[in-house]
């Protein structure tokens, strides 16, 4: 069943992309007649799996900065958009850092990036994911689809090592209307692309962060941007308080909460622990502005 989105929220990343491939501006009018007109386009969905949960997301998944921006600025939620901005100024000047380490297998083309590892599940499909420093996360009844059936131990896997700033990962090009977060991210290719931000001065990543409105920040030499096709967050604590954890954000909203985060008393439906991500190409189909013939090609619908 194809689904229709219209901007109705803070970010609107989903629609902006869509709307945006045709030079649309990012409108609850113009999305409508998108989908009245009835095209249509894929779009891959992304499963992450953590021991017996899973959840699915189509738009994006960040740990550490952006996710603490995203999911902390709720607090100023009376300010409408501009809340991500004057928050975004907040966390970056009181800049946190994060130990953990990120798994991944490489799109064509990107596998000189991080190092050989093999990979290691074991963790994430048994029974015995999760934080002994907090309570267990809500258990998810298993209907419907169930993620991809593939087999991840002979790819090529590669690792990063933390302290990270910021690990997002990305579906479409645009995370809000006004943030390209993913420049060169496709709806229906297969992968997700990751941008890593490790080690960055805070005056340089205030200049890198007003770069996304146009996607200049993927330039900077203090971001890695790089495509996956399968991911392994390990996410750790604060670097300047090991007794404070982070927020894993999946499409906006809180996937899983560390010790001392914003709201932490409140369940989730993942541990902040080891979880691991798939694509599933294609699986979801959208209304959309243009004709999708392919993942390589599209035709613009012209009236």
């Amino acid at each position: 069943m194809p689904l229709g989105v219209i901007p109705a929220g803070t970010g609107n990343g989903m629609v902006k992309s869509l709307l945006d491939s045709v030079g649309e501006p990012c409108k609850a009018p113009n999305a409508t007649v998108a989908i009245i007109r009835g095209h249509k386009c894929s779009l891959d969905v992304a499963t992450i799996l953590q021991g017996e949960t899973k959840f699915y997301i189509v738009l994006m998944l960040a740990w550490g900065l952006v996710a603490d921006i995203d999911i902390e600025s709720e607090k100023y939620r009376w300010m409408g958009s501009a809340r991500l901005a004057f928050y975004a100024l907040q966390r970056t000047l009181h800049l946190r850092q994060y130990n953990g380490r990120v798994s991944f297998v490489p799109a064509p083309g990107f596998e000189d990036y991080g190092v050989p590892t093999s990979y290691s599940g074991e963790s994430i499909n048994g029974m015995n994911v999760g934080s002994s420093s907090q309570e267990q996360p809500i258990k998810a009844r298993q209907y419907g689809y169930q993620g991809p059936d593939v087999s991840l131990e002979d790819l090529g896997w590669r690792t990063i090592n933390g302290p990270f700033i910021s690990v997002w990962l990305h579906n479409v090009p645009w995370g809000g209307e006004d943030t390209l977060a993913a420049p060169d991210a496709k709806f229906s290719d297969g992968y997700l692309d990751l941008i890593l931000i490790r080690d960055c001065p805070k005056l340089d990543l205030l200049k890198l962060m007003t770069q996304m409105s146009n996607g200049g920040h993927i330039r900077s030499k203090y971001v890695q941007y790089l495509k996956v096709k399968a991911f392994i967050l390990e996410p750790g604590t604060c670097t300047h308080d090991p007794t404070k954890e982070g927020i894993i954000d999946a499409d906006g909203e809180v996937l899983a909460r560390g010790k001392g985060t914003y709201l932490c008393h409140q369940k989730t439906l993942m541990a902040y622990d080891k979880l691991q991500i798939t694509m599933d190409q294609g699986l979801a189909t959208l209304f959309s502005p243009y004709f999708n013939m392919d993942i390589n090609h599209r035709e613009i619908f012209l009236e």
